[in-house]
């Protein structure tokens, strides 16, 4: 199949393309689904970093569809990956749910990209729900001695219960349930946020919810507590259809 205008787009844009190779599944509770994944040559080709994400191809009525998934453990001498699906009706999710060994799909890495902030933050400040949780954990993992507050979203009961790299002597998880289209993680985030940042020359807060949430969001750190545009990562990961 091939990728249609998207595919020619990314292209021009030098994206890489590569074929992965499905190792094995596993259910991470009701709403969340963990693919495995050898990676046909990328990670020795490009390396890694924190929160580092690629366009996977999927059918779609005959059609190329492509959505952008952060990868989970990445392994440059294994050359092997994990990708962890927040499951929703959809093509995406669809075939995550039926994937087995030995099953191949496309994918192009473009757009990919982090730099570490420096100076590091006395805290990290990281908002997101489980489409990045991923992402969040890779945080994490990255910058292993550096305290963290994680304000995170949850659509269910379940989501509690999802995979978090939580050290509990360095990191506190706030939990919030979706209320009002985001609007309850605004409001508490909002509320919390001065008092955790400290000076704003030297704070980091990085936001990855749904568009307007995160915009919300990314505007109040830079304008109302004036943090640098450097020291505000924030990317909208999905829109909200109600």
């Amino acid at each position: 199949m091939g990728h249609g205008w998207e595919g020619v787009v990314l292209k021009l844009m030098r994206g890489k393309d590569f074929r992965f190779t499905v190792t094995g599944t596993e259910a991470v509770g009701d709403r969340y689904h963990r693919v495995h994944f050898t990676d046909g040559g990328m990670l020795a080709r490009t390396g890694v970093h924190p929160t580092m994400w690629v366009r996977i191809w999927f059918g779609n009525a005959g059609k190329p569809h492509q959505r952008a998934y952060t990868l989970v453990d990445p392994d440059p001498v294994q050359g092997t990956f994990s990708i962890e699906f927040a499951l929703h009706p959809g093509p995406a999710c669809d075939w995550a749910r039926a994937a087995r060994a030995g099953d191949t799909v496309d994918a192009t890495l473009q757009g990919t990209g982090y730099t570490v902030p420096d100076p590091l933050p006395g805290r990290l400040v990281l908002v997101g729900d489980p489409a990045s949780l991923p992402a969040i954990n890779s945080l994490l993992d990255a910058l292993p001695a550096t305290p963290a507050t994680v304000f995170f979203e949850t659509g269910h009961p379940s989501d509690e219960q999802l995979p978090f790299r939580i050290d509990h002597g360095r990191h506190e998880l706030r939990t919030i349930p979706r209320t009002e289209g985001g609007a309850g993680l605004v409001a508490e985030v909002k509320a919390a946020l001065p008092g955790l940042i400290g000076d704003p020359t030297t704070a980091y807060v990085w936001i990855a919810c749904d568009t307007v949430t995160t915009r919300a969001l990314a505007s109040y750190a830079r304008k109302n507590l004036a943090l640098p545009k450097e020291r505000v990562d924030a990317l909208g990961y999905w829109r909200a259809t109600a």
